[in-house]
């Protein structure tokens, strides 16, 4: 009787890490076309930009007209905004819609 409580046991402990794997996404970042940065803006951008950013990470969104970089921090990685010496995000100028 013992025994058969462990196997019960065991096999919803199994059942409930394999469904509890099945809810994680695995975290891809796809470069667009018109996001990735071309040589010469990342020359301009590396002369504007605070030295603590890693450039080689850099993305353009077009949502904002802003430029940004991944992070590597201690818990999470993230897309932070690209930031000048001063702090003032760097972005490119935005065309009014029409």
């Amino acid at each position: 009787m013992i025994r058969s409580r462990m196997t019960g046991k065991t096999l919803i402990l199994g059942a409930s890490l394999l469904a509890l794997g099945a809810c994680a996404v695995p975290v891809t970042e796809t470069a667009d076309a018109e996001t990735t940065v071309s040589t010469d803006v990342m020359t301009q951008l590396s002369a504007m930009a605070a030295p603590y950013q890693n450039l080689q990470s850099v993305r353009w969104r077009r949502e904002d007209g802003c430029y940004y970089y991944r992070h590597v921090g201690p818990v999470e990685t993230t897309m932070l905004p690209l930031q000048t010496v001063d702090g003032r995000p760097i972005c490119t100028q935005r065309v009014a819609e029409t």
